[in-house]
């Protein structure tokens, strides 16, 4: 085929008979796949600047009250309403900028404001929050409890890099790690604790960032905390479910060493009754347990991923936010997985000793049926002699009323004259009749038993 032949039938394919395009019809989740991956973006962020980001666990419920919450602050500023049905918006309220993304669980609430102080002037970063923005009624309103609070402080260019005695009065402490990031476009600085205003800091020099690189570290280094802190909620569960693990397993043993020495069924019953027990305990704790861990383990993943888009430079004498996560997260989260496997294999075992039980008390309640088919197989037997019997003894009582019947009938005869002896031909008769009526009695039986 030439190349005119392939766009003549590609141009037939494309245009209605008017000549126009043809419309092709549309997957119904089209549009939203394609803009699934475009959700969220982060916020290009002009230096220097501040943030405050809470993190409110609210259910998986709460989308709504969320949305209703962000309306109402909405038209308090007299700025556009987030679109029905949303779960992320972002605004402009003059003063701030406020960012909200609904998640499974939780919500973030993220307000931005240019820094108070003057282009290249150190001073405490901290000092006036971008939270002071926010109308005092509407936030103590939020849905939720609070689970994280960060004020973020990102320094510009021109302000020089603060001393660590700065650090140590910032952070309250020399326990701060800290590292370059973004190929050395920047430095950040926290400590993962939550200081006696209730929030968490982060600082961040910019060294040469763009807007939107700034606004991508920014999220990056908030999504470390807020991730960190929603994996390990699964730490206190797994402390809490240890010691009703403990009697589970020790009843187990306990079933599990009976099994060989038991008497007589009702013994299996009652211990496959005890071990039903135990098997739902199991099942509770499990089902309990089961999104908590499986959420701990996706956060973890998640702040393991943020933290190696950050492309951390070792600073000399500081941990750098890798080798802290490494030091004290992964450790609570081995805890996680260690009593869910746990768990696991209690499960499987309770399952295993529950079979072996079963199988047990059915090949006891085989033994049983067996006894009882011989026992019936016994009783029909003799039923059989007895029939047997009690068809001897009729052949012998029909045979009797049968040659009282040829006596009668011989006397009847000699009545009428006929020369016959009653005596001598029902002494003839009685051998006829006995095998006459034997004969008969068992081809009756033969045509029953046949016919069964």
């Amino acid at each position: 085929m030439t190349e005119g032949a392939v766009r003549l039938s590609t141009d037939a394919l494309t245009r209605d008979g008017a000549g126009g395009p043809r419309p092709l019809r549309d997957h119904p989740l089209r549009q939203a796949l394609t803009n699934e991956v475009h959700a969220r973006p982060p916020e290009s962020l002009a230096t220097p600047m501040r943030a405050t980001m809470l993190a409110m666990l609210s259910g998986e419920a709460a989308g709504e009250a969320d949305r209703r919450h962000l309306e109402a602050l909405c038209d308090w500023a007299g700025v556009a309403r987030p679109p029905q049905g949303a779960t992320h918006h972002s605004a402009d309220f003059g003063s701030f900028h406020l960012k909200w993304e609904r998640h499974t669980e939780f919500s973030t609430w993220t307000v931005f404001r240019p820094s108070a102080l003057p282009a290249g002037r150190l001073a405490d970063p901290f000092l006036e929050p971008a939270l002071q923005a926010l109308p005092r009624e509407w936030l103590a309103g939020l849905p939720g409890e609070l689970l994280v609070g960060i004020h973020v402080a990102v320094l510009d260019p021109g302000t020089p890099e603060p001393s660590a005695n700065m650090m140590a009065a910032m952070f309250g402490s020399e326990s701060y790690v800290g590292s370059r990031v973004a190929g050395r476009a920047a430095t950040t600085w926290t400590d993962f604790r939550i200081h006696g205003d209730g929030f968490s800091r982060m600082l961040v020099a910019d060294h040469s960032m763009t807007p939107r690189q700034t606004g991508r570290i920014v999220q990056r280094l908030l999504e470390i905390e807020t991730y960190r802190v929603l994996a390990l909620l699964a730490l206190p569960m797994a402390r809490g479910v240890l010691p009703r693990i403990g009697p589970i397993e020790a009843g187990l043993a306990e079933v599990a060493a009976r099994v060989a020495t038991l008497q007589g069924l009702q013994d299996e019953r009652d211990l496959l009754d005890r071990l039903t027990r135990l098997a739902a305990q199991t099942e509770q704790i499990a089902a309990e347990t089961a999104y908590r861990f499986g959420a701990a383990r996706a956060y973890h993943d998640l702040v393991l991923r943020r933290i190696e888009e950050l492309r951390e430079i070792r600073i000399e004498g500081l941990q750098t936010i890798a080798e802290f996560m490494d030091r004290r997260l992964t450790p609570a989260i081995r805890t996680c997985e260690a009593v869910e496997g746990r768990l696991s294999s209690l499960s499987q075992r309770v399952a295993r000793t529950s079979d072996l039980l079963r199988t047990r008390v059915e090949i006891a309640v085989e033994g049983q049926n067996a006894e009882l088919l011989q026992s019936m197989d016994r009783r029909a037997h003799l039923q059989l002699r007895l029939q047997e019997t009690v068809e001897g003894l009729s052949v012998v009582a029909i045979s009797y009323y049968l040659v009282g019947i040829v006596g009668y009938a011989a006397k009847g005869m000699k009545g009428f004259g006929f020369k016959v002896d009653p005596d001598m031909l029902v002494g003839l008769m009685i051998p006829v009749v006995i095998a006459f009526v034997w004969s008969g009695v068992r081809r009756i039986r033969k045509v029953l038993v046949g016919g069964h």
